[in-house]
């Protein structure tokens, strides 16, 4: 089971892809709404990892919080804005998973 600490690292690595797709719909900020929602997300993302990385060791929090951000926010390209979803795009994603699950499994908490 999962313990409180990883859940609150997956939930800030799932908030990023938030911040991202906040930011781009933001228009160079010129978009108030949506630079709030920017602001918001990545607010509440930092706070979590903060939180995850007072009891997990630092490089097992980030690598597994910028997994999860990238390979959400890459979902979310391909999704909202028809971004290419290329074998070889799937290929590297499908890595960074392996990376995230393996770092999870080896961090000893």
């Amino acid at each position: 089971m999962l313990s409180l600490i990883w859940i609150c690292l997956i939930v800030a690595g799932l908030l990023e892809p938030c911040w991202a797709i906040s930011l781009k719909r933001s228009e160079k900020f010129t978009d108030v709404k949506w630079t709030a929602a920017t602001i918001v997300f990545l607010a509440a993302s930092m706070y979590l990892l903060s939180v995850a990385m007072a009891e997990l060791p630092m490089g097992t929090a980030y690598a597994v919080w910028t997994g999860i951000g990238a390979i959400g926010t890459l979902l979310a390209g391909m999704i909202l804005f028809k971004e290419s979803a290329t074998t070889a795009r799937i290929f590297f994603a499908v890595l960074i998973v392996s990376g995230v699950v393996g770092l999870q499994m080896t961090a000893g908490v």
